[in-house]
């Protein structure tokens, strides 16, 4: 949840200290209690807090042991099924240190995991219960087998609120003396889009140029395009101006250097804000999602984008 430099200083150490996820707190903090988990499933986007939510589980379990008892692989690394056979097997077979009675194999990014691996994993799951308990963290559930998801509590995780990744970014504000405006806040979890581990990033790539943080630095950093020069562009387009639209859109691509999907993200937030009937805002956007399929594909970045400012001349005409 907390990356860079930053991360010993800040890595929550409790669960209180995980924002936006309050009713898997809750859940997962009564079966630590009870010194008795089962393998767990934590599945959600980037960035929401699931890395964290294992360390805390084993933290809480062990304490000062916790070290030992606990192995973290990451299965988009190493993902075959020898490491399950190998690396997990070996660890899970061993008796766990202290008064817990089993160890933590926590497999971050296991959706990557290998169909063999993930067929491997099931027997192990099943065969070392006894003395090993599993944490599988993945972004998409549906890439786990069902027989793993069987054997798993499963945990659905969501991108984080405005005022969730707020309170986090109070707390390093404060303890490195920044000063981040309101609207700074707005730009920082806009950019972020939920994910707290991507604000963070933020603030501290922010924080190396200036201690005062305001939307232009933050805009400058993340090098995106700026919500008012879309809007110029989309002005222009839907004023009938193609020429001064692509032109405007040229400058915003070359000279600040904002990638073409970049582009695509900020048209598509801007368009709720246009002064159009909703119909053709409806259109717009799906003209936008075709649009930014074509490049993901590998059209010519340029041309789509041109020729999503044609629809929007048109719009303009009311064709």
């Amino acid at each position: 949840m907390i990356s860079g430099i930053w991360t010993e200083k800040y890595r929550p150490q409790v669960f209180s200290d995980l924002v936006g996820q309050d009713d898997i707190v809750k859940r997962v903090s009564s079966l630590v209690g009870s010194f008795n988990i089962p393998h767990l499933l934590f599945a959600g986007p980037a960035g929401t807090g699931k890395s964290t939510m294992a360390l805390i589980i084993v933290k809480e379990l062990y304490g000062t042991k916790w070290t030992e008892n606990y192995l973290e692989l990451n299965a988009s690394d190493e993902r075959g099924i020898n490491v399950v056979r190998e690396k997990v097997k070996t660890f899970a077979r061993t008796k766990a240190l202290g008064n817990v009675p089993f160890k933590v194999i926590f497999l971050d990014e296991a959706d990557a995991l290998t169909p063999e691996a993930q067929q491997a994993l099931r027997r192990t799951m099943e065969n070392y219960s006894a003395t090993c308990r599993f944490i599988l963290s993945c972004n998409y559930s549906s890439k786990i087998i069902d027989p793993i998801q069987s054997r798993c509590a499963i945990f659905r995780f969501k991108l984080l609120e405005k005022k969730d990744i707020e309170k986090r970014l109070k707390v390093i504000a404060e303890s490195e003396k920044l000063t981040i405006n309101p609207e700074g806040v707005a730009t920082i979890y806009e950019a972020s889009e939920g994910d707290c581990r991507k604000a963070i990033n933020i603030v501290q790539a922010t924080a190396s140029i200036s201690p005062s943080i305001n939307p232009e630095l933050v805009t400058t950093i993340i090098a995106s395009a700026k919500p008012r020069d879309i809007k110029i562009v989309l002005d222009y387009a839907l004023a009938g101006d193609f020429q001064q639209a692509r032109n405007k859109l040229l400058d915003v691509m070359l000279k600040e250097s904002v990638a073409g999907q970049d582009v695509i993200k900020a048209i598509q937030k801007e368009i709720w804000n246009l002064q159009v009937e909703p119909d053709i805002k409806m259109k717009l956007i799906e003209k936008t999602g075709e649009t930014e399929f074509r490049i993901v594909e590998g059209a010519d970045t340029f041309i789509q984008l041109q020729s999503l400012l044609a629809s929007f001349v048109l719009a303009g005409q009311g064709k």
